[in-house]
């Protein structure tokens, strides 16, 4: 009992980067696992975390942790944020990434979202509900199970 609140404690610790460092690794660690090469990118100034090698095909990926946001949702941000000469600025990645990779830290699974079928701002996806809507995400369709799904046109 006190390992799983001391993960839960350190996993709402520390600020968004730090947040984000965790997630970026531990989907390092996943896709590595799988058997994909994982190149990083120098610096911070590029749309995308990672670029992950599938046997040749290139995927440039930006990684998300997701929060509950209602209880049987998860949801997770796809736009940047930037202040630039003290102006606020939303950004999307369209053109810039091919997928977002996000982690929920509530069940420790990793998405797999192609940047064509994500939702403009936030994304939200649900883990069970009453009806069956074609406007409803639903999680267990994005769960990574080590197979990258074919770019669009692919």
């Amino acid at each position: 009992m006190e390992s799983s609140l001391f993960q839960r404690m350190s996993e709402e610790r520390g600020n968004t980067k730090d947040r984000g460092d965790k997630t970026e690794a531990k989907i390092i660690h996943e896709m590595i696992s799988y058997g994909y090469s994982v190149s990083i990118p120098f610096g911070d100034n590029d749309k995308y975390d990672l670029i992950i090698d599938d046997m040749g095909d290139l995927y440039r990926v930006q990684c998300k942790t997701a929060w509950q946001n209602k209880k049987k949702t998860m949801r997770f941000n796809t736009h940047t944020q930037t202040t630039k000469g003290g102006n606020y600025h939303e950004n999307t990645y369209d053109g810039e990434i091919d997928a977002f990779v996000v982690r929920y830290p509530g069940n420790k699974k990793t998405y797999w979202i192609a940047i064509d079928e994500a939702t403009e701002q936030k994304m939200e996806l649900r883990f069970e509900g009453k009806i069956d809507h074609p406007s409803i995400n639903w999680a267990e369709e994005y769960e990574f199970d080590g197979e990258i799904p074919p770019k669009s046109g692919s």
